[in-house]
């Protein structure tokens, strides 16, 4: 498998995990949520170099 593949197995299983647990719109929140505040987190820096990069190269 993949390093993607496991990325999307493992995104795919913590929905189901946090849906079950707290609800779709909770878990929703939680799922959207998280990421956005990690890059909101970053420098403006560190903010330039991941829009810089690719789809393709974030795997790398």
């Amino acid at each position: 498998m993949s390093k993607r593949a496991g990325v999307a197995v493992a995104g795919v299983v913590a929905a189901i995990v946090v849906w079950s647990l707290v609800g779709f719109w909770a878990g929703l929140l939680v799922l959207i949520g998280v990421p956005a505040a990690v890059y909101l987190l970053l420098d403006p820096s560190q903010r330039r170099r991941v829009r810089g990069i690719s789809r393709k190269q974030l795997g790398r």
